[in-house]
């Protein structure tokens, strides 16, 4: 059974400008009937859910497409090809676990540090990184980083 963006965005609890957006970044996918309306078909509803879940837990809409794109657009995925998207986004949580506790962590040292230096600052500028391609304790006007 097909439908409608107005019934997807009903059923799915989105806006259809929702719908349309999503469809624009290629998260989605519609066929177009003889009036040249959007057509959807039932499985779009799993998908929409998987979506707004990924975003609730912090994914970006580039993160959730790139795991998107390891299943089917216009059929139901396998329960594999669920695994293999689950594995997918444990791994890029994990990444951002791992960076905001760094973040957290170093809020510590840096509240009150007095450096006055977004050069060495340890929030600012993690590992040193501006250290390999500017010298001095201050960045210059003109870096790009």
């Amino acid at each position: 059974m097909e439908m409608s963006v107005g019934q997807v965005a009903k059923r799915s609890g989105v806006s259809v400008a929702t719908l349309h957006f999503y469809e624009q970044k290629g998260l989605i996918s519609s066929t177009r009937n003889n009036g040249n309306q959007r057509r959807y078909s039932r499985q779009i509803l799993r998908r929409v859910a998987v979506i707004k879940a990924a975003q609730k837990v912090g994914l970006s809409l580039e993160e959730i497409k790139q795991s998107l794109g390891c299943l089917p657009t216009h059929a139901a995925p396998s329960k594999e090809e669920w695994q293999q998207m689950a594995n997918q986004w444990n791994d890029l949580l994990e990444a951002k676990i791992n960076t905001l506790n760094q973040l957290k962590d170093g809020l510590d040292s840096c509240i009150n540090c007095g450096c006055l230096s977004l050069g060495v600052c340890q929030l600012f500028n993690p590992d040193d990184s501006f250290g390999e391609n500017n010298q001095g304790s201050k960045l210059n006007s003109n870096t790009t980083e």
